[in-house]
């Protein structure tokens, strides 16, 4: 009997162990007894975070929060997941929910595919999520204000602002009636294509004159393409005719580039300067020819002797002259 008494407080012993330990692994208390991958996260504001809540990857369940504690003005977020967790050290951490009325989870994203893998203790970055009890209480006072504002606007406040305008639209009925006709009224013209702006509206006319005025466009710059392409190719051609002189090809560049040319025009120059200066002294018979009058006076002579010897060559006969031929010669 004691042995059974002592078998069954042993068992149930032995179970009560088991439940504890299921219920305080449920709560993440006994996470170090798990083997895992530990990582951080230092957020602002945890959000009412909680031991053991999820941490997803997803929407898929990888872990769970295993501590919170604060450090140097932040809440660093200790979370437990499968060692195999795909993990990356630029993924993200940001707190989120299910639901107005869900509890909070710890959401990670993927990292970028070259990024390493997580190791166990690294800190990951985090994106702060709003403040819902901020928001609410935003929303609080919006709410407020915009019932404040509708109750400021009572009976009689709305009777104060409106009432002169229901006045004006009394008194000129008439008026207001005559323009919405008159608006019906040029309402219709444009429909039915009068006028100008009806025309515009109805007819493709002008829309056709500018297709047209676009195409010719179209074709000018065409044109001014071509002109353009032909200028080019000029400069083209001026680039590569200045290119051969200043290389010294052809007459232009041999006279850039050469100066035997230049050598042998001063040369000439210089010749020519000598020639014109012996002239001028009277030097030669050109010079004397310019300078000194005798031959020109034995010129007038000679021609004056040439003059009376024909005069009496006119007075003689042929035979006279023959004579004279013949006796001059023998």
């Amino acid at each position: 009997m004691k042995e059974s008494i002592e078998s069954k407080l042993g068992l149930f012993f032995a179970l009560a162990v088991i439940l504890a330990l299921i219920f305080l692994e449920y709560l993440g208390s006994f996470g170090f007894l798990q083997r895992g991958l530990h990582l951080h996260a230092l957020f602002k504001n945890v959000q009412d975070l909680k031991l053991g809540d999820n941490v997803k990857m997803a929407g898929v369940h990888v872990g769970r929060v295993e501590n919170i504690v604060l450090t140097n003005g932040f809440a660093d977020v200790t979370m437990i997941m499968g060692s195999d967790s795909d993990v990356r050290t630029d993924s993200k951490a940001s707190i989120s929910f299910t639901g107005l009325m869900s509890q909070n989870y710890v959401a990670i994203e993927f990292g970028s595919p070259g990024a390493p893998k997580a190791e166990n203790g690294t800190v990951l970055e985090v994106t702060e999520q709003p403040d819902l009890g901020q928001i609410f209480t935003k929303l609080d006072k919006a709410a407020t204000g915009l019932e404040n504002l509708t109750r400021s606007f009572s009976g009689d406040k709305i009777d104060s602002l409106l009432g002169p305008l229901t006045d004006f639209v009394k008194d000129n009925r008439t008026n207001l009636t005559a323009t919405i006709s008159n608006i019906k009224a040029v309402s219709d013209s444009i429909a039915q294509g009068k006028g100008t702006v009806g025309k515009l509206i109805n007819e493709d006319t002008l829309y056709v004159s500018a297709q047209g005025a676009i195409s010719n466009l179209e074709s000018v710059g065409g044109e001014v393409k071509g002109v353009s392409a032909d200028a080019h190719t000029l400069l083209t051609n001026a680039n590569q005719i200045v290119s051969d002189a200043r290389a010294g090809q052809g007459t232009i560049g041999k006279l850039l580039t050469d100066d035997s040319f230049y050598k042998e025009a001063a040369g000439a120059m210089t010749n020519l300067h000598s020639i014109l200066l012996k002239i001028d002294q009277g030097q030669g018979s050109v010079g004397q020819l310019i300078n000194d009058d005798t031959f020109l006076k034995d010129a007038k002579l000679s021609l004056q002797k040439l003059d009376k010897a024909t005069e009496s060559l006119e007075d003689t006969g042929p035979l006279s002259i023959l004579g004279t031929m013949v006796t001059s010669l023998f």
